[in-house]
């Protein structure tokens, strides 16, 4: 029977069972793909990380429940923030992690966490009839993104709020994320909300990976490079971005909520 670490993260937050949960697996030899994938199976959040520390780093992937993915924020700014509370990494150490998407770095900033990822470029688009009838709702503007995400601006927070999509529609797409400017009264710059059924996820409570997409985009609207965003969904999750040429630096905070170890028959 082999024992691996194992822990529960709530990201993009400091609250418990607010934020993205995240699972974090800290293996210590590499396991098959499918058991990892047997395992995001069984935990049945958003995403499971499976993080092996390397001499110059750690490799790290992640996994929904149905299907491995190329990039994930919030289990990265997870699998960080354990690394350094269970002192596998000093926190004045960035982690760094080789993935899908090369390498990505993270680092403590006080009480925040930033990822550095990257930027992802946009193009106008025409959206598909089905997308905006699944979700009920007319975008202003849409922008599709490099990493195959529709980004839909709904006219405003009310109309983003009130979304009850077909997600038996959205399954055929990538992403979908709907989103909108702030209210000025608002603490934030803009809200969203992000879909992914086509992932096992009907809807992911906080995407750190949308906002390589968001950030630039509200960054041109708006005129500014700092913005702070809030992530609509029943959980909730609010992020610091800054916007740079090729790169988005996304900051969240984090906190533990299980430990244990996972029983494994290897």
């Amino acid at each position: 029977m082999k024992h691996i670490s194992f822990y529960q993260v709530d990201a993009f937050t400091d609250t418990p069972f607010k934020g993205n949960p995240a699972a974090i697996c800290l293996l210590e030899v590499v396991i098959p793909d499918d058991l990892m994938q047997k395992i995001a199976f069984e935990n049945n959040l958003a995403e499971t990380a499976f993080v092996l520390q390397t001499e110059d780093g750690f490799t790290l992937r992640w996994f929904t429940p149905t299907v491995e993915i190329k990039l994930c924020g919030h289990a990265t700014l997870a699998s960080a923030h354990i690394l350094w509370e269970k002192g596998i990494l000093p926190e004045s150490t960035s982690a760094r992690f080789f993935t899908e998407s090369g390498l990505l770095t993270v680092t403590k900033k006080s009480e925040w966490i930033q990822l550095n990822f990257p930027r992802f470029s946009l193009s106008k688009v025409d959206v598909p009839k089905e997308i905006i009838d699944a979700l009920g709702s007319n975008p202003i503007n849409a922008v599709y993104s490099s990493d195959g995400r529709f980004i839909l601006e709904l006219a405003n927070e009310k109309e983003v709020l009130s979304l009850k999509p077909d997600f038996s529609v959205l399954k055929n797409y990538e992403t979908v994320v709907a989103t909108s400017q702030s209210e000025p009264s608002s603490a934030y710059d803009f809200i969203s909300r992000s879909f992914v059924p086509a992932h096992g996820v009907d809807e992911d409570p906080v995407t750190g990976s949308s906002h390589c997409a968001l950030a630039p985009y509200w960054s041109e609207k708006l005129g500014k490079q700092n913005l702070f965003a809030y992530q609509a969904s029943s959980r909730g999750g609010a992020l610091n971005l800054l916007v740079e040429d090729d790169r988005v630096l996304i900051e969240g905070k984090a906190v533990t909520i299980i430990e244990g170890v996972l029983r494994l028959p290897l």
